[in-house]
């Protein structure tokens, strides 16, 4: 006997017309972030494989001076010259052969998410006075809000709007550095140079076998959905969709923490004791003495310059 559900026609396109479309469920949505994820990864990787400037720098090098650049960027007051650095950090990027429109999308894709919850109460006098440049509500005297004393009128203030523009451009500079020396670093060699700068090796350890391991757990779950939407030929309620879901996570979960057993014993096995090899040695070379010496030095210009012991 068929079921009743099995004889209802839908009146319109099939389903994948209907992803095309734009209207996309729960196996849409999360096989089409997967797919971008890979892709934007993969992009990523060819970067590091091109020639160009940073690319043929020693990675030691980029990892030392990128981390010096992010430290002087923390320590400046002036946003004119973190705009500064951040205008550096795209001329770079343009001489490492990395698209400038795509470098920007990846940095300020989830600055203004992180920024906005942060930054954005500043701007506001209620939190931090200061001198008004735009009246939002008068509240008149005596207001308030619960226990808490609100003033006469609430508005957008100039030190709180340069202190929110200045978080913002300081968050945007230090992503853009490390974002520059992913972008330009194969991953292998980055973490080797993070053991020959004395990072510690469970740290390195640990990161490389998460980097492994996000590749293989979304080969995973994208063999999940994929399964799923092969024997699926009805939409299921998003009641029951959440629930395959966060079974899955889970099933995820188990699986992860048995390979990585497994894993871990084999390669002990096989002799593995933490370090990362390559085949390739690092060796300086005098344009890597240059731009060490270049960045230090102008990261130190930079701090001395924001805080006016020297002048220019």
């Amino acid at each position: 006997m068929i079921p009743e559900w099995m004889k209802e026609v839908n009146v319109g396109p099939s389903p994948c017309c209907s992803v095309s479309a734009g209207k996309k469920n729960f196996v849409g949505k999360t096989l089409s972030g997967i797919f971008n994820f890979l892709e934007e990864t993969i992009a990523s990787e060819g970067y590091a494989r091109k020639s160009g400037l940073l690319q043929s720098l020693d990675p030691r090098v980029k990892l030392i001076s990128i981390v010096t650049l992010i430290v002087a960027v923390t320590m400046v007051t002036d946003w004119r010259l973190m705009l500064l650095v951040y205008a550096l950090t795209l001329v770079f990027a343009a001489a490492s052969r990395i698209g400038v429109w795509f470098f920007i999308k990846r940095v300020w894709l989830f600055i203004p998410i992180f920024t906005g919850i942060i930054a954005l109460p500043m701007i506001f006098n209620v939190f931090f006075p200061g001198d008004s440049l735009f009246t939002l509500v008068t509240l008149g005297p005596g207001a308030r809000l619960g226990p808490f004393a609100l003033p006469e009128t609430i508005a957008i203030t100039r030190q709180g709007t340069m202190g929110a523009i200045s978080f913002t451009l300081r968050v945007a500079t230090c992503v853009s550095a490390a974002v520059l020396l992913f972008l330009t670093t194969p991953r292998d060699k980055l973490f080797k140079s993070l053991r020959s700068v004395g990072t510690p090796r469970v740290y390195v350890l640990t990161l490389d076998m998460c980097y492994r391991y996000i590749f293989l757990l979304t080969d995973i779950v994208k063999s999940f959905y994929t399964a799923k939407k092969s024997r699926t030929i009805k939409n299921l309620p998003l009641l029951e969709e959440q629930k395959w879901v966060g079974g899955r996570i889970g099933y995820t979960l188990v699986k992860s923490l048995d390979m990585a057993e497994k894993v871990h014993g084999a390669m002990v096995s096989r002799g593995f004791n933490g370090d990362v090899k390559l085949l390739e040695d690092f060796a300086m070379k005098p344009r890597d003495y240059v731009a060490i010496v270049t960045v230090v030095g102008f990261s130190v210009l930079l701090i001395l310059y924001s805080h006016q012991i020297i002048r220019i």
